[in-house]
């Protein structure tokens, strides 16, 4: 079932992996004087190991939200925890994952994904002793996603469906809790989206971090997330919660079934009555 977000909290027991208290947050001091918010009353609570989308209309503040997930922002007004401890800064325990997969040229496919293990603590300190046990992990990693014997390749001689792949282990490999995918695989054409889907599953299923997927892809959503949130235009918040009552372990056929295109076709019309509404609103 469908609802607002005012009834949007999980049921599960047990306190929240991610938990977003009120937040609202004004890019400046000037808009924040103003009262123009970027995102607003973004109350939100996630338990652990669970996979949750935000979709919604272009600029409605969905990159802001990850940004504030991760650290990368501090809230103007409310609260963040995650894994019961205030965010105060850019996590370490978070990875992330973006549209563009950013995979440095001069480096092999193995030493991007080894990238975060020379940055992030307390793995920089322990890499000298270590680097065998990291290799190796990195290159499980590598094969899980189909991309055994592709580790002394360039980024230049993988396709973009691969540099995906690997953009994918470089963000899980410290382990991360929580895993950040800002529109991962939005550049891609269908049939290597759809195969990315499948490994992402693949990985969450084995792991069960938790994921944070923002896509505009309501086909992606549903067939991913647990959960997935529609975020209002600017200033954005969210307006609709929709469990994906969908067993799992799921497979590409699933989306061609009608329990799967009636949601799918559910959100479609959230989004499209937000748009509507946003063109009557006087200019």
């Amino acid at each position: 079932m469908s609802s607002a977000l005012h009834a949007a909290a999980p049921t599960a027991a047990g306190p929240a992996f991610i938990d977003f208290d009120d937040v609202w947050l004004a890019y400046n001091e000037d808009l924040l004087a103003q009262g123009v918010y970027a995102v607003e009353a973004i109350d939100l609570k996630v338990q652990e190991g669970e996979f949750i989308a935000i979709v919604g209309p272009s600029g409605c503040g969905k990159s802001t939200f990850m940004k504030l997930a991760t650290g990368l922002r501090r809230p103007s007004r409310g609260r963040i925890l995650i894994d019961g401890a205030p965010v105060t800064g850019p996590l370490k325990i978070s990875g992330m994952s973006f549209q563009a997969p950013s995979l440095l040229p001069w480096r092999t496919t193995l030493d991007n994904v080894l990238l975060p293990l020379e940055i992030v603590e307390p793995h920089r300190s322990q890499l000298r002793a270590r680097r065998g046990e990291y290799v190796e992990r990195a290159r499980a990693l590598l094969r899980q996603v189909g991309l055994g014997g592709y580790e002394d390749k360039f980024p230049w001689q993988l396709s973009g469906g691969m540099q995906q792949r690997a953009s994918l282990c470089r963000a899980l490999i410290h382990e991360p809790k929580m895993l950040l995918l800002d529109e991962p695989f939005g550049a891609l054409d269908a049939f290597t989206r759809e195969e990315l889907w499948c490994t992402l599953r693949d990985l969450w299923q084995a792991q069960r971090f938790n994921v944070i997927l923002v896509t505009h892809d309501l086909r992606e959503s549903v067939f991913l997330a647990d959960t997935v949130y529609v975020m209002s235009k600017s200033p954005g918040r969210f307006v609709v919660r929709r469990e994906v009552e969908l067993p799992r372990p799921r497979e590409l056929e699933l989306t061609y079934t009608p329990q799967f295109t009636d949601i799918v076709h559910e959100l479609r019309g959230h989004i499209g009555a937000l748009r509507r509404a946003d063109a009557e609103v006087p200019q």
